[in-house]
């Protein structure tokens, strides 16, 4: 893909056998799809028959059992109605997140936890399960980076409404002063990809360092160099991991994130070629603010992509991030029509 070279040295068999466990994957899928929607369409049958128990004159008990349990069809059917716009190649995909603080020490780590949480919060709602690849915790408090897995049907599909850099501004709870201060943490967002099939990287593309892990203030330093570090020359990239306690399992970690990000990256370059195309101008999507989060002197939650607003940034922090979401996801996939 895109000047990425195969992989020497695999067996052919290898990608046969994952391609048989996609396929599997992904018909199970398409059978509970049609599932859920033939369960919505007997439950419709049932509610119409329902009103026409309710008789002319209109059983009024019945009646209200029959609008609240239409009002609650009519929400799930927004809901698949939204997801059926989810087609692009990799949003039913999982989610690779990874959230960098940015400017402002302690504050911007801080504000990286907070958003951590969020994200994790909004998971939980879905039934997401997440997994902590790799954190960077901050040397008084928070979090410098972190990447995190999310596991779950169309994870990337939704969050990849979230990639960009995301603006706080409150009291600062460091600040014996209280003053006001402003903080930015960046989003990335990537799909997780199988190895070697939607991505190939070569071996000799990679630098792989490994050295010695420690926690938080430098304590607990291991005596053994277990922590990965790889560099993908091509690019520059350069990913880390050091949760694991083998080296083996941080190289393979690394992998999966280098991957992600790589994917990520040729996904870049066809929306700027489509969008190039088709004459719109792209900003560039690194040091984009494409949400503020304003605590004091007042509090509003206003994306700037979309022009959406939230007087409510206690609920948003605390994960309910769906309308933001769909808000922009509508957006953009009204934009290519």
């Amino acid at each position: 893909m895109s000047g990425l070279e195969e992989e020497s040295g695999r067996p052919d068999f290898w990608g046969d056998g994952e391609a048989a466990q996609r396929s599997m994957r992904r018909l199970a899928g398409l059978s509970e799809t049609v599932q859920t929607w033939r369960g919505l369409e007997s439950q419709t049958r049932d509610l119409l028959g329902l009103l026409d128990l309710a008789g002319p004159e209109g059983d009024q008990s019945l009646m209200a059992e029959i609008e609240a349990e239409a009002s609650r069809l009519e929400e799930r059917l927004e809901k698949l109605e939204f997801r059926l716009l989810l087609r692009g190649e990799y949003d039913e995909k999982n989610a690779i997140l990874a959230i960098h603080a940015g400017a402002g020490g302690t504050e911007s780590q801080d504000w990286v936890e907070m958003l951590l949480r969020m994200f994790l919060r909004w998971g939980e709602r879905r039934g997401y399960q997440h997994e902590v690849l790799d954190m960077t915790p901050g040397e008084e408090a928070g979090i410098k980076s972190v990447v995190v897995q999310v596991t779950g049907p169309y994870a990337y599909g939704y969050l990849k409404a979230e990639r960009g850099v995301h603006r706080l501004v409150r009291i600062s709870p460091f600040d014996a002063a209280h003053r006001r201060h402003t903080s930015f943490a960046l989003v990335e967002v990537m799909p997780e990809v199988a190895d070697a099939v939607e991505v190939s990287i070569s071996a000799d593309d990679l630098k792989i360092d490994v050295f010695r892990a420690s926690s938080a203030g430098g304590q607990n330093v291991q005596k053994t160099s277990t922590a990965v570090r790889i560099t993908h020359l091509p690019t520059g990239m350069v990913v880390s991991c050091q949760n694991e306690r083998s080296q083996f399992q941080n190289k393979e970690t690394a992998m999966k994130i280098l991957r992600a990000r790589l994917m990520e990256r040729e996904l870049e370059k066809k929306e700027e070629e489509r969008a190039r195309l088709k004459g719109e101008h792209v900003a560039a999507g690194w040091g984009n603010q494409i949400r503020s989060y304003v605590l004091q002197p007042y509090t509003l939650v206003k994306d700037h992509r979309t022009g959406y607003e939230s007087t409510n940034p206690t609920a948003i922090l605390d994960g309910e991030l769906d309308t933001l979401m769909e808000q922009y996801l509508r957006s953009t996939i009204e934009a290519r029509v």
